[in-house]
């Protein structure tokens, strides 16, 4: 029999997707006009009215702060290999000096970061490298360290796009398009819209910190450039359903619950065919959701591996 002094463990519904202004949320602090309004404003890819922005930028920041966060950012993906983030406070200056929380509409919708530090088609002074960045309504806000991330696209001052957001975005659109055309020449009047999905799996390796940090070509190149074969009989042990270690399947639960808060669907993981590689496979999912959610999952890997000693590097 549990003691009354014994925690319960919350089970996976009770916190999967506490860190996302998902579906849920915006039910539940939006009114049912507001809400409306922006699901056919999504839907039908129209332009966001600003009295609609306003009030969905004022229930993201009170959502937001009642979850501890203290800045947010416009998330994106440029063309580096990784996302960029510049964060901004949600303060602003009161009457009698003091500061109060503040997030307006005009700053969910649209950003102006310097895009000089990244690949922007030319040279510029940086004074002129203006970049923007556009909300992705489609794809759900999150928390991430106590900072507000909303994704959004990334493109320059004459609209060609300086990310791997907006091409994809472009290409579902196009997707869209077509399919609806043939699915009306077989007769089909009903449908709406035609959505792309994917699932992108995780194959890694998990290395321990002490071995990573001697290994110079793991280091500058994030892959193997020298070693020796593995031990004769490995692959009898460490092959894609052998049972998987103890600090490895500790690595791994620290994962899933840090990415089930995130709202992302981590489904299977297994070993794989090599020593130290493995694999985390997540549902499909829209593609611009799980594309982003692939970014987060990365950047997630190499945090949780930090905290149990270990390194990552892509398999």
């Amino acid at each position: 029999m549990m003691k009354e002094t014994e925690m319960k463990t919350p089970c996976v519904p009770e916190y999967f997707g506490c860190l996302v202004f998902d579906d849920r949320v915006m039910r539940a602090r939006l009114s049912a006009d507001t809400y409306h309004s922006l699901k056919k404003t999504v839907k039908e890819g129209q332009r966001l009215d600003s009295t609609l922005a306003d009030a969905v930028a004022k229930a993201m920041k009170d959502w937001a702060t009642e979850q501890g966060a203290t800045h947010f950012t416009h998330w994106f993906q440029p063309l580096t290999g990784i996302t960029a983030e510049k964060h901004d406070s949600f303060i602003s200056l009161a009457p009698d000096g003091g500061v109060i929380m503040d997030f307006s509409g005009k700053e969910l919708i649209k950003g102006e970061p310097d895009a000089s530090s990244f690949p922007s088609g030319g040279l510029r002074a940086t004074f002129e490298a203006r970049g923007y960045t556009a909300w992705d309504p489609t794809s759900p806000a999150f928390i991430k360290d106590k900072t507000l991330c909303i994704p959004t696209a990334f493109c320059s001052y004459s609209g060609e796009a300086l990310d791997k957001k907006t091409p994809l975005l472009r290409s579902m659109q196009a997707l869209n398009k077509q399919a609806l055309r043939i699915l009306k020449l077989f007769g089909n009047e009903e449908v709406k819209y035609v959505r792309t999905s994917v699932g992108p799996e995780q194959e890694y390796f998990l290395i321990d910190r002490q071995m990573y940090e001697k290994r110079e070509d793991l280091k500058l190149c994030g892959r193997t450039l020298f070693g020796a074969m593995p031990p004769k009989g490995q692959e009898m042990d460490d092959h894609y359903f052998g049972a998987i270690k103890p600090r490895v399947a500790a690595y791994m639960a620290d994962l899933n619950e840090a990415l089930w808060k995130l709202g992302i669907l981590a489904k299977t993981e297994h070993n794989e065919v090599a020593p130290a590689q493995h694999e985390l496979a997540p549902i499909y999912t829209t593609t611009n959701i799980a594309t982003d959610h692939n970014q987060l999952t990365m950047e997630i890997m190499q945090k949780v591996a930090s905290r149990h000693g270990a390194a990552t590097k892509k398999g």
